[in-house]
């Protein structure tokens, strides 16, 4: 699939703007704060509905407006869609071909992308919580249901944590809500937790044979599944509803005096091996970087492996982080396969046959020209 027609409205930096893409790399050149990730952030949330890089949706809508927003048009291989994504302070609304979507868990997976920018290498060395997210957005792009499961999970997950913290007012009211809550999270729990682990099963099919190509076969990744609960791969579901009640049963006196839920997709992790070396602890910043590199290029295939087509890859001004032999790496592994967005503030540092023959655009101001 390729993106080859975006248009802005009261986006972020850009009151106007309408551009059109060919089916291959496109670079996106601009000196700082002109707007270059600005562009590059529309693709991803005409993509995901959401930033990556801020939580709070009128961020995106142009100062002094009421609403931002996002059109494209995509190519598929057997058909042509448009997409329209409008963001104002009354939320969101989604359309494919003019028809507008109930929900966004049904607009989420029209158009896939892959985006590549310097906090991804925070992927590795970053927070548990960079690693949940990573694994949410890319599940949910080929399972559109399972962003509606983790919605319900946050929802239940809320309600329930609220009663906990006011659970001693009235203990034997609140004793049968506690239990009505934790059924409806552990029946949805089991649902994300199963699909984390498969999900990361076959990333690791992908990634491991691509960072020993990277390391010139001096390394072997493992990726882990670390849940909070103890589950594991090939187990029954009906045996992880079992263990996820013994684990609440044991912490309910520790839920009830912290006020908290204390177990639960929202409290996992993974981890990187290399080697069988925790790559986060006993890693080398190049071990760490090339990493990340095989988990980006391990979802380009993934996806491609699950819905048939090839995502947009976007790289957000993270050329410039790699070294020359990890660039040469990832231009030669895209090259005519992937529609891929770059932005730099210069690409003469990049010294590649792919990013010769690519489209230019120049972004100045919120402003954007086509050489």
């Amino acid at each position: 699939m390729f993106l080859t027609e975006l248009s802005l409205t009261n986006y972020r930096n850009y009151k106007k703007t309408r551009l059109s893409f060919e089916n291959k790399v496109n670079v996106i050149l601009g000196e700082n704060a002109q707007g270059k990730t600005n562009l590059m952030e529309s693709i991803y949330v005409l993509a995901i509905a959401k930033s990556h890089r801020t939580s709070r949706d009128k961020e995106l809508i142009k100062w002094d407006e009421e609403y931002a927003k996002i059109e494209g048009r995509v190519q598929k291989r057997m058909s042509a869609l448009s997409l329209e994504l409008v963001i104002s302070n009354k939320g969101k609304k989604a359309k494919v071909n003019s028809l507008e979507q109930k929900k966004l868990s049904s607009y989420i997976g029209s158009l896939n992308v892959v985006m590549f920018a310097p906090e991804d290498l925070n992927l590795v060395k970053g927070s548990p919580q960079v690693r949940r997210r990573f694994i949410d957005i890319e599940i949910g792009q080929v399972m559109p249901v399972y962003m509606h499961d983790l919605n319900q999970y946050h929802h239940i997950l809320q309600q329930r944590n609220h009663l906990l913290k006011q659970y001693n007012r009235a203990p034997e009211k609140n004793k049968v809500m506690l239990e009505i809550l934790t059924t409806q999270l552990v029946e949805i729990a089991v649902k994300i937790t199963n699909r984390r682990i498969h999900f990361l099963h076959l990333l690791q099919n992908w990634a491991e044979p691509i960072h020993k190509g990277i390391s010139r076969g001096l390394e072997t990744l493992k990726i882990q599944y670390n849940p909070s609960v103890d589950v594991s791969e090939g187990m029954e579901l009906s045996k992880m509803v079992e263990v996820y009640y013994e684990k609440f049963s044991k912490i309910k006196e520790k839920e009830i005096d912290r006020g908290i839920t204390l177990a639960g997709p929202h409290r996992d992790d993974m981890q990187f091996f290399v080697n069988d070396k925790d790559v986060q602890v006993y890693g080398s910043q190049g071990q760490q970087r090339t990493t990340a590199l095989s988990i980006k290029l391990a979802e380009i295939e993934l996806i491609k492996s699950e819905v048939g087509e090839y995502p947009i890859l976007l790289l957000d001004d993270v050329l410039s982080e790699l070294d020359d032999y990890r660039q040469s790496h990832l231009l030669n592994t895209i090259q005519g396969k992937v529609q891929t967005f770059v932005t730099t503030t210069s690409a003469e540092g990049i010294d590649h046959e792919t990013l010769k023959k690519a489209a230019k655009f120049y972004v100045t101001a919120g402003g954007v020209e086509n050489s």
